[in-house]
C-alpha cells in the first residue's frame, strides 16, 4: 500500500513526469488493490504502461481488481499470449469475469492458449449467467470423500495447490454429491486419526444452487453468517463455492444498481461515461417527469377559474405537492430496501402496507394541522374577500394535505410490493415514477377536497 514516504498523489505526479523507473520502485511492494487504483486514477494513455510496471506475480490480482472500463483498456492492449499467461494465474472466477467481457472469438483464442485443465474450469464458469451463483463462484474448492480418514484428509489439505483461504472441507459421496462439511479445526483437534470423515461430517450444510440469483446467495450468507457457501447443481453435485469477498462485491453492486434506478440513472455513469451516454441514460426518466409536469399544469389550468376567487388556496399547492412526493419516496425507499434485504415475508405484506398507511396518516395529520393553522392566520385581514368563513380555508388545506400524504404513503409502499410480486425490479418504482404519480394524485385530491368542502362550508 502507499506509504508515508510516497503517496498515490506523488506517484501520479511521477506519471506526468514519465519517471517510470521511480514508479516501478515505489509500487513494487504495494497491495494489488492499491496498484489497480493507481492505474485507474492515471490518464487513459498510461494504463498499459503502468500495468507493465506491476511486478509480474501481482498482475493477475491487479487485473482482477480493475474497474471494467480500465480493465478493458488494459486487456485490449495485451496480446492473446500475454493475456493467457495472466489468466492462467488468476482464480477461475476472476478469469471468467475477464474473459466474459471479451468477444467470443477472442475468448476462444485465449482459452486455446491456456493449459487444458485451467481452460476447462473457466469454460464451465462461462456457461452460467453472470448474475447467478454459477457466475460468481470459483471452482477452486476443497472436497473430501466420506470414506477418507482424518489423517488422509489432513495430508490432502497439506498438499493443496491453492492460495484461497478456507475454513471448511466439503464432504462428498462417490458421485461427488454434497453430504456436508467439516471444520478444518475439528480435523486438527481430532485425536483418532483413523476415524472416517463420515463420522464427523455436519450434514445440515447450507448450499446454493448453481442457478440461484446472486442477490439471494448474498442473503443466505448474511442470514447464516457464512464466510463461504458451497454451490451445487440440480443433482446436488458439488461444483464450486462462493466466498465472502465475492458476496461483498455483489452487495455493493446490487445496492448501487438500486440507488441508480431510484434516481433514474445507471451505474455505467460511474465509469466516466461520455456526456452523450449520460444524457441517453438520464433523459428518458426526465422526459417522463416532464410529461407529468405537463399533466400537472393542465390540471392547474382546469381549476384556474375556480381558484381565481380564492387565490390563497393556490398558494398552498407547492406545499401539498412537495409533502405528498416526499412521503411517497420515503415509503417506496423503505419497501424497496426491505425487499432487497429479504426482510419482508409474504404473510407480512398486508401488515406492512397497513403500517405505512397509518404512518402516512399520522404524519399527514401533524403536517396538515401545521399548514391548516398557517392558512388560517394567512387569512387574517382578508375575510372581506371571501364568501365563507376564513377558518374553513384552514380546514380545507389541512384535510387536503392529510389525504394527499396518506395516499402517497400507501401508493409508495404498494407499487414496489406489486412489482416484486410480478418479478419486476421494485427499484423501478421509486424516484421519478413515484414523484410524478404522487404529484398528479395530490393535486387531484387537493382540488377535489377543496371543491367539495368549500361548497358545503360556504
Amino acid at each position: 500500500m502507499p506509504t508515508p514516504h510516497i503517496t498515490e498523489e506523488q506517484v501520479l505526479d511521477l506519471v506526468e513526469q514519465k519517471a517510470w523507473a521511480q514508479i516501478a520502485a515505489a509500487i513494487a511492494t504495494w497491495h494489488p488493490a492499491d496498484m489497480a487504483d493507481l492505474i485507474e486514477q492515471a490518464p487513459d494513455e498510461y494504463h498499459r504502461t503502468l500495468f507493465d510496471l506491476v511486478p509480474e506475480s501481482s498482475r493477475p490480482d491487479v487485473l482482477a481488481e480493475l474497474e471494467s472500463d480500465t480493465e478493458s483498456d488494459v486487456v485490449r492492449s495485451l496480446t492473446n499470449i500475454e493475456l493467457s499467461d495472466i489468466i492462467e494465474d488468476m482464480a477461475p472466477d476472476d478469469a471468467a469475469d475477464v474473459l466474459g467481457e471479451l468477444p467470443e472469438e477472442r475468448t476462444e483464442d485465449v482459452l486455446q492458449l491456456m493449459e487444458v485443465e485451467e481452460s476447462n474450469e473457466v469454460r464451465k464458469l462461462l456457461e452460467y449467467a453472470e448474475d447467478s451463483a454459477g457466475g460468481i463462484m470459483t471452482t477452486d474448492i476443497v472436497a473430501m470423500h466420506e470414506q477418507q480418514t482424518v489423517d488422509e484428509a489432513l495430508q490432502a489439505i497439506a498438499y493443496l495447490d491453492t492460495n484461497e483461504q478456507f475454513y471448511h472441507a466439503n464432504i462428498v459421496d462417490a458421485d461427488n454429491r454434497l453430504l456436508g462439511n467439516i471444520n478444518v479445526w475439528e480435523l486438527l483437534r481430532e485425536r483418532e486419526r483413523n476415524r472416517a470423515l463420515a463420522d464427523l461430517v455436519h450434514r445440515d450444510v447450507i448450499a446454493a444452487n448453481v442457478n440461484m440469483d446472486q442477490e439471494e446467495v448474498a442473503r443466505l450468507m448474511v442470514r447464516y453468517d457464512l464466510n463461504a457457501i458451497p454451490v451445487v447443481d440440480n443433482g446436488n453435485v458439488l461444483v464450486g463455492r462462493i466466498t465472502a469477498d465475492d458476496v461483498i462485491d455483489v452487495i455493493e453492486e446490487e445496492a448501487s444498481e438500486d440507488i441508480f434506478k431510484m434516481a433514474g440513472s445507471d451505474d455505467a455513469e460511474l465509469d466516466g461515461s461520455s456526456v452523450f451516454k449520460s444524457c441517453v441514460v438520464r433523459l428518458p426518466w426526465l422526459l417522463i417527469t416532464l410529461l407529468g409536469s405537463v399533466i400537472t399544469s393542465i390540471i392547474l389550468r382546469h381549476f384556474h377559474a375556480y381558484l381565481s376567487g380564492i387565490m390563497v388556496l393556490a398558494s398552498f399547492v407547492p406545499a401539498v405537492l412537495a409533502m405528498g412526493g416526499n412521503t411517497g419516496i420515503q415509503s417506496s425507499t423503505l419497501i424497496v430496501r426491505s425487499l432487497a434485504l429479504g426482510t419482508i415475508r409474504k404473510g407480512e405484506i398486508l401488515a406492512i402496507l397497513g403500517r405505512e398507511i397509518m404512518t402516512g396518516a399520522l404524519m399527514g395529520g401533524i403536517c396538515g394541522g401545521v399548514i391548516g393553522l398557517t392558512a388560517r392566520f394567512a387569512m387574517i385581514g382578508q375575510t372581506d374577500q371571501l364568501a365563507f368563513p376564513a377558518a374553513n380555508v384552514g380546514v380545507v388545506v389541512a384535510l387536503a394535505l392529510f389525504s394527499a400524504m396518506t395516499f402517497a404513503a400507501m401508493f409508495g409502499a404498494l407499487v414496489p410490493l406489486v412489482l416484486d410480486r410480478l418479478k419486476i425490479d421494485p427499484a423501478m418504482a421509486s424516484g421519478p415514477f413515484i414523484t410524478i404519480t404522487n404529484d398528479i394524485s395530490a393535486l387531484l385530491i387537493y382540488f377535489g377536497i377543496t371543491i367539495v368542502m368549500l361548497s358545503r362550508l360556504a
